[in-house]
């Protein structure tokens, strides 16, 4: 089988499937396991996919995220007649789902099983242990200048919630909305979780926003983006990493770092 993964969470996931010698083509932020994707040649970007390249490589599969990556381009590939499976999973329970579809187009039901299980598994622990425990209310920062934050409608935000965590900002209209300073403060959130990624916040802003908002320095925390938003076979380490997201922000612990 000859398998294209276009949405770098995909491409971990069929290494975990032990499916990684059926890839024949990935995108370019498409960075782990380093050691497997280092010798599967680059397809461009995932907003940019070189199409023709795909055809002409003739794969049997490609696997896409609606969005990561354009419909048009799904479009032009099944137009030459290439099957494309894509997904796009909210909640941890619609990722077990992917994770199984995935794992039966690739041949691998039993190793999908084994992670969607551990998903499930884990979601009812920390939804079960974040009932004897306050909620947490939070605001999750995304992108700098301006900043943008997530509503509920998102992956990041339902991971948070099972914890216990509640989104200040959960709901706003739009999936990624962008919002003030004085937003930030007017909603007084216990934590303002700085992402990784997509960008690289850093110490300089955590005083920035302090200083713009007016909110305690103890309140900024920095989160690792891939564990929160990368849903697949790192879902199982995201659920626990968000918990202990939520429990340390029921304590005076200052800034924290992903891990």
């Amino acid at each position: 089988m000859r398998v294209v993964s276009l949405c770098p969470s995909l491409t971990e996931l069929v290494f975990h499937l032990d499916r990684g010698d059926t890839l024949v083509g990935r995108t370019k932020f498409c960075v782990h396991p380093h050691d497997g994707v280092r010798d599967v040649p680059s397809m461009g970007g995932t907003k940019n996919p070189k199409i023709e390249r795909i055809i002409a490589l003739a794969p049997d599969l490609v696997l896409m995220n609606e969005e990561e990556n354009r419909r048009e381009d799904a479009d032009a590939l099944r137009e030459a007649g290439i099957e494309c499976l894509t997904s796009m999973p909210r909640d941890t329970a619609e990722t077990a789902d992917m994770v199984r579809a995935i794992a039966r187009a690739l041949d691998a039901a039993p190793e999908g099983e084994r992670i969607a299980r551990d998903i499930e598994l884990r979601s009812a622990r920390v939804s079960d242990a974040a009932r004897q425990r306050r909620p947490v209310r939070y605001a999750y920062l995304i992108w700098r200048d301006p900043w943008m934050t997530v509503n509920d409608d998102t992956f990041v935000s339902a991971m948070l919630a099972l914890p216990g965590g509640i989104n200040v900002f959960g709901g706003l209209p739009e999936r990624y909305p962008i919002i003030s300073a004085d937003e930030i403060r007017d909603a007084d959130p216990e934590l303002v979780l700085l992402s990784s990624e997509p960008f690289p916040f850093a110490d300089r802003h955590a005083t920035e926003l302090e200083v713009a908002t007016g909110l305690p320095r103890e309140r900024f925390m920095f989160a690792d983006g891939e564990l929160l938003s990368w849903h697949g076979s790192r879902t199982p380490a995201g659920i626990d990493y968000a918990e202990r997201i939520m429990t340390a922000g029921t304590r005076d612990q200052g800034l924290v770092t992903g891990g």
